[in-house]
Formats: C-alpha cells, structure tokens, sequence
C-alpha cells in the first residue's frame, strides 16, 4: 500500500476584480516509487523543494511527475524533477523521447503497484486522474488526486463551479467523468481545495448531474 502526503492543498478564489487567486493540490506518493502529483506554479520552487525535504525526498529521487493537467498552476515545476519520467495529461515524456506507448486514454496505465492513471476528459481533454491504494483508518482506501475534474469540495453541491470552470464543449464528458471517478473513491484530492471523504450521498448528487 502507498502512503499520501498532500503537501500542499489547493486554493482557488475570485478577486473583486475578476481576477482569479489559485494554486493547485500538490501530493506526494510514498510506494515502491516516489511520484509528485502537481507541481504547482514557476514561482513555487522553493517552498516545493522544502516541503519535499521535511518528507526526507529529494528532488532527484522522484521517480514520476504526474500533472492531471497542463495548466500553468499545475506544471510550473516539473524541471525539477529531471531523474523522472514526466506524465502531463496525456502525454508520457522522458527527456527529449516521448512513449506512444501506453496510450493513457485507451487503457488504465498502471505506474507501480497500488498507482494507477486513468483518463478523465472533461476540464480539458486531456485530463488524467491518479488512484492511489492506500490505508486510512486501518481499512484499505482508494484516493483519486483529480486535478480540476474535481474543482473543489463545494462544486458537487454547485456544479456551476466546475461547470464555468471547465471546456464548454467537454461538459458532458466531464460530468461522466466525475460519475465514474466519485463512485470508486473513497477519499477525492480536488485540484483547488482539501481532501474530502466521499459519501454516498455525494454520488448520489454526482451521478444526477450526469448529463445526456
């Protein structure tokens, strides 16, 4: 079983004037690999690096960087990370060679045992989301880290959060993706907020929301 560290946990809020004051979840995974899940923004390096340091990891010991996404808040810094296979929604990266194989979007793709990356378009297409075995209360636990498949907590009783947050055109496909991820959860590390246990009353509302 692996161990989740959130390192940091996302934020995100409107300034009155329009602009937006955001960072995402940063998670490290503790397995038979050490993987970062977002990286956050370029002007976080140096808490990244201290964060890192207080869980005795090094920036080169990382074994993968995983990003859910490739918005600026999410990737900001995976350079330094440079002994580790890079994955960035989609795409399978190390140094300058990119992998045709796996195909993420096709298949499950599994990165050591109890870590597995799934496709789940809908903020952009080519969101991935993580599923991570783990222990929580002495029961064995699935945590999804979803990036902004999951804005926040708040947005599955105000879908209009991930609904004015997300591709217009994706919609449909997002709102199947959360259906499909919250019902093999247990716990959710959303893009822009803390963990949350997931009940199933919050399925319930999810799968309502799935749209035809």
């Amino acid at each position: 079983m692996c161990e989740i560290v959130v390192l940091f946990d996302g934020f995100s809020r409107r300034l009155d004037n329009g602009d937006m004051h955001a960072n995402c979840s940063c998670v490290l995974i503790k397995g038979p690999k050490l993987i970062v899940v977002d990286t956050m923004t370029a002007w976080d390096s140096k808490r990244l690096t201290e964060a890192l340091t207080r869980h005795n990891v090094k920036p080169e010991d990382v074994d993968y960087v995983v990003c859910t996404h490739s918005h600026s808040d999410h990737i900001g810094n995976n350079n330094l990370f440079l002994n580790a296979t890079h994955i960035v929604g989609l795409t399978v990266q190390r140094n300058d060679v990119f992998y045709e194989k796996p195909q993420i979007s096709n298949e499950d793709y599994e990165l050591c045992q109890g870590v597995k990356i799934t496709a789940t378009p809908g903020h952009t297409a080519d969101d991935i989301t993580i599923l991570v075995d783990t222990i929580k209360d002495k029961e064995p636990k699935v945590i999804a880290i979803t990036g902004d498949l999951f804005e926040k907590q708040e947005d599955i009783s105000q879908p209009t959060i991930w609904k004015s947050l997300g591709t217009p055109e994706l919609l449909k496909i997002q709102s199947i993706s959360r259906s499909r991820i919250i019902n093999l959860a247990d716990f959710i590390i959303p893009g822009h907020g803390p963990m949350f246990h997931v009940t199933q009353s919050m399925r319930d509302i999810v799968n309502s929301q799935i749209i035809e």
